[in-house]
C-alpha cells in the first residue's frame, strides 16, 4: 500500500507513562491529550493510559474533554481549560469533567449554569504568573476567591484547585512566577478549605526543575517521546510514533515515496536526512502527493522512514521541527488523516 503509516507503538507509550510519573513522584500526572492526543490517536492512547493506572487527563477544550471522558471506563478526573460557551459548560458539568476559570466573567458563567442544572462544579481557578494567557491578576485575586467561595457556600462549585501557564522564559521569571504562584495559593487556602490541587508546570519545567511541581503535574509531550527544542534526550523516554512512506516508483537514482505536502509533510523539510534499510538517504524535495528520496539504492515497495527513533538513521521529530523553527508536537499534530496511524500494542 502506498499511503503513508504513523506507526505507534504502544507498549513505548507505556513505558514512557511509567518513566514520566517516576521522574515528577510525588506529584501526580495529568496526561495533557489535546490534537487528538498530539496527533497520534486518542483512543487507544486513553484505553493504554487508563490501563496504566493514569487519573488524570487534560483535553484543553471541553469538546476534546468529553472525548476522553467517552473512552473512559472507570471513574478519573478529566480537565478543561479553554473559556467555553454556556452549552459546552452544562455538557462538562453533566459528564463531571473539572473546568479550569481563568476570569470572572467565566466563574460567573460556570456558577449561573451550575445553579441552573442544580450541578456541583469543579473549578480549578488560574492565578495570570507572567505569561498573560488568561488567568486572574494577583491584585484582583482575593475578589475572584471570594466569588467562587460564595459560589462553593451556595453549593454551585468546589474549589478544587489553583493553577496556572509558565512563560517558561528562563529560570528567574519561572521563578518569580512560582512566587506569585504560592502568593495566589496562600491567599486561597485563608479563605476556606485549602485547594487540593495545585498545578503550575507543564512537560519542561515539571521534567527539570522539581521545585516548581504543586501536587499536579500536566505533561503532554513527553509522554509521547517529544522532546522540547534544543532540549536534552530524556532518560527513559523515547519517541513512540514513526512516520514512514513507501518508494512508489523508481526513476534512475531518484525513489518516489508516497507522501507529500498534502499529508501534512512541511514542503520546507526538504533536504533532510532520512532512514532506509539500505542506509541514510535525503529527501530532495516534497510535492503534494509524493516526495523524493536520493542518496540509497531503493526498489518500490521499499519503506523510508521520515522520522522516529532513529533505527534506520533517521532524525525525532523534534530535529525536524527545529530545521523550520518551530515544535515537534506540530510535526506530528498537521498530519492528516491520509496518513493511515498503526498502533501495535
Amino acid at each position: 500500500m502506498s499511503r503513508p503509516e504513523l506507526r505507534i507503538d504502544g507498549e513505548r507509550f507505556v513505558a514512557n507513562l511509567a518513566a514520566v510519573r517516576a521522574r515528577i513522584a510525588p506529584s501526580e500526572l495529568m496526561l495533557v491529550m489535546k490534537d487528538d492526543a498530539y496527533g497520534h490517536g486518542l483512543t487507544w492512547a486513553v484505553e493504554a493510559a487508563e490501563d496504566a493506572g493514569v487519573g488524570w487527563y487534560g483535553g484543553y477544550d471541553i469538546k476534546g474533554a468529553l472525548e476522553i471522558r467517552s473512552v473512559l471506563e472507570r471513574p478519573a478526573r478529566v480537565f478543561a481549560w479553554a473559556t467555553s460557551t454556556d452549552t459546552e459548560i452544562d455538557a462538562a458539568l453533566l459528564q463531571h469533567v473539572d473546568l479550569g476559570v481563568g476570569t470572572a466573567e467565566y466563574l460567573s458563567r460556570v456558577v449561573q449554569r451550575a445553579t441552573v442544572l442544580g450541578a456541583r462544579a469543579r473549578v480549578h481557578l488560574k492565578i495570570d504568573t507572567g505569561l498573560h494567557r488568561n488567568g486572574v491578576r494577583l491584585e484582583d485575586w482575593s475578589a475572584f476567591v471570594e466569588d467562587a467561595r460564595a459560589a462553593e457556600a451556595a453549593g454551585a462549585v468546589e474549589l478544587v484547585g489553583v493553577w496556572s501557564h509558565l512563560a517558561e522564559a528562563s529560570d528567574a521569571e519561572d521563578d518569580d512566577a512560582r512566587r506569585v504562584f504560592l502568593d495566589a495559593i496562600a491567599l486561597t487556602n485563608r479563605t476556606g478549605a485549602a485547594a487540593q490541587w495545585q498545578h503550575l508546570t507543564a512537560s519542561a519545567a515539571s521534567w527539570w526543575r522539581p521545585e516548581l511541581r504543586g501536587s499536579l503535574s500536566r505533561i503532554g509531550a513527553f509522554c509521547y517521546g517529544i522532546r522540547s527544542a534544543d532540549g536534552p534526550v530524556l532518560e527513559g523516554v523515547e519517541p513512540i510514533a514513526e512516520l514512514t512512506a513507501t518508494v512508489v516508483a523508481v526513476d534512475g537514482a531518484a525513489a518516489v515515496i508516497g507522501i507529500g505536502s498534502f499529508d501534512g509533510l512541511p514542503s520546507t523539510l526538504a533536504g533532510l536526512p532520512v532512514g532506509t534499510a539500505h542506509g541514510v538517504a535525503a529527501l530532495s524535495s516534497i510535492r503534494h502527493t509524493t516526495s523524493v528520496v536520493t542518496g540509497a539504492r531503493l526498489v518500490q515497495g521499499d519503506t523510508v522512514w521520515i522520522f522516529g527513533r532513529g533505527a534506520h538513521g533517521e532524525a525525532d521529530a523534534t530535529t525536524l521541527a527545529e530545521r523550520i523553527g518551530t515544535v515537534g508536537e506540530e510535526i506530528l499534530t498537521r498530519l492528516t488523516s491520509r496518513v493511515r496511524r498503526v498502533v501495535a500494542r
